[in-house]
């Protein structure tokens, strides 16, 4: 590559694991600006509690994680792409301990390490840092990338559309040259052009009303990526973590599947428990499974909440493997080594996204896409636990290694952000309102068991919503919180059409209209028209 080239940076929008292992991974050969849209310790990478698989223990195989991939992903899952993925899984962990991650130890255990077990996996084969693993590699990495010469965090800049062949008014094949930003801060956009741009902006969890993401996934990623014109799949495949905790004051905090993996179990308020008559693998079925028996359960007793039984494991036990988590509900009142636990399932993972490779590149040239925000076909119609961090560690590296290589010559100059024609908002109720409709109305009509009639209500609403949102996108001037509306919008259309192509009941996606499983199926692929590129 030129001189000059090499001095155009390459933009990652997102400062979570897989941007951040995607920034650590070029920083020595190419300059990187990382943006994050609000405070850099906010990405959901932080709030992952169970670990990362590595295929590590000698009773192990990288066989044994595939078939237990493609179990979880209910016959969706690419083979190729898990396997690929579960090759890598120990190199993944290996390169985390390396960074300084302080995983759980265990003497005589791989590398040194405890390994716990969660729903769905044959074995132990996930490592962890206590029950705050997320937090324990975001924090780490994080400082490797702000003591980096060649990194560039920007807090508190949100992406607002990506820069294609259309706004260089160039014939030739649609790629991208950059994006435009908003400084948050001084409420300015500016054009950033870039070598390559990389979506790792996690899922769109905030669509719904009740979820264990922070307030950063609003499918930011998925919406612009689809606005430019790239394929978008499996978006009906909405994971719902089984257990995340009911008190009125910690609407978003879960209790890890690995309490499960220890031996915690689902009970009813009279202290029956209810999962051998829905999967006999009982509280360590995959999340689909266990999340569909609670909403029954509820639904059939007519509860709120039930509860997650840890007691029998001990005071001493669950404090030294489970600090957060005692920390937290202890602060609420609730102590888990003498009270049951009551949860309730939420939206926890987007397992669909930008169709994207095994090296993150997406229909697009020069836009990529890793993590959540991508869907490479690992977690097919449901995802096994703990193989999210695994797959943005891997895809992160290999992301890194294609930019490396990409030889792309500079673009011509790019056009900046036109303001002339819009004002200042006279009222932010307009996006309040919104915001809180489409939350509801996808809670309501889109959740763990649908029908069609309900979707078809659904997609109503979300058109007139969208009709309100760009007549005011088109007037007033951008803001966070409209920026985050308008891709919120994007995806729930895109969840509700792709729920609505899917005739039969599969994963994460229950129809009442279709409840059967169909004996062979395809990933719902939906394609964007060409003009919007």
């Amino acid at each position: 590559m030129s001189a000059a080239d090499s001095q155009l940076p390459v933009v990652i929008v997102g400062a979570g694991l897989a941007g951040l292992t995607v920034a650590l991974h070029l920083a020595d050969q190419v300059p990187v600006i990382v943006l994050a849209k609000r405070e850099l310790g906010e990405a959901a990478t932080a709030w992952a509690q169970g670990g990362i698989v590595g295929v590590l223990g000698s009773d192990d195989s990288i066989d044994s994680h595939v078939r237990d991939t493609q179990d979880a992903g209910a016959g969706l899952v690419d083979e190729a792409t898990a396997r690929f993925i579960a090759e890598r899984s120990a190199e993944a962990v290996e390169w985390l301990v390396r960074q300084g991650v302080p995983f759980t130890p265990e003497a005589g255990g791989p590398l040194g390490l405890h390994l716990t077990r969660e729903g769905g996996h044959a074995v132990r084969r996930i490592a962890h840092a206590a029950d705050a693993t997320g937090k324990a590699i975001h924090e780490q990495l994080l400082a490797a990338a702000q003591a980096h010469p060649n990194i560039q965090l920007r807090e508190r800049w949100m992406a607002l559309d990506l820069i294609t062949s259309r706004h260089v008014q160039r014939d030739e094949e649609p790629r991208c040259y950059g994006l435009y930003a908003l400084d948050i801060d001084r409420q300015r956009v500016e054009t950033l052009p870039a070598r390559a741009v990389v979506m790792a902006t996690g899922g769109a969890g905030k669509v719904y009303r009740y979820t264990t993401n922070p307030d950063t996934s609003t499918g930011d990623g998925i919406a612009m990526a689809w606005r430019a014109g790239c394929r978008v799949a499996n978006m009906e495949f909405i994971q719902f973590h089984p257990t995340c905790l009911y008190h009125p004051e910690e609407r978003s905090f879960l209790i890890t599947e690995a309490l499960r993996g220890e031996g915690g179990y689902l009970t009813l308020p009279d202290g029956t428990r209810f999962m051998a008559a829905h999967d006999e693998r009982m509280e360590l079925a995959p999340r689909d499974i266990v999340a569909r028996a609670i909403d029954f359960e509820m639904k059939k007793h007519g509860l709120d909440h039930v509860w997650l039984d840890a007691r029998h494991l001990g005071e001493d036990f669950l404090k030294s493997h489970f600090p957060t988590i005692h920390a937290r509900c202890l602060k609420l009142g609730i102590d888990i080594a003498r009270q049951p636990i009551p949860v309730v399932p939420a939206v926890h993972f987007t397992c669909g996204g930008v169709v994207s490779d095994l090296h993150g590149r997406s229909d697009l040239p020069g836009l990529y896409a890793v993590g959540e925000t991508a869907y490479t076909g690992l977690h097919g119609a449901n995802r096994l636990a703990s193989n999210s961090l695994l797959e943005c560690v891997v895809l992160g590296r290999t992301c890194a290694e294609d930019i490396q290589a990409l030889t792309e010559p500079l673009p011509a100059p790019l056009p900046a952000w036109d303001e002339s024609q819009v004002e200042d908002a006279d009222e932010q109720v307009v996006i309040a309102h919104n915001w809180d409709e489409l939350r509801l109305l996808m809670w309501n009509y889109v959740g763990i068991v649908r029908t069609t009639k309900r979707l078809e209500r659904a997609l109503h609403r979300i058109a007139l919503l969208r009709s309100e949102i760009d007549d005011y996108y088109a007037n007033f001037r951008v803001t966070r919180d409209l920026l985050e509306l308008r891709n919120l919008v994007d995806c729930a259309e895109l969840i509700v059409r792709s729920a609505l192509l899917r005739h039969e009941s599969r994963g994460l996606h229950f129809s009442r209209d279709y409840p059967r499983t169909l004996p062979v199926s395809f990933p719902t692929v939906l394609i964007a028209e060409r003009s919007r590129r």
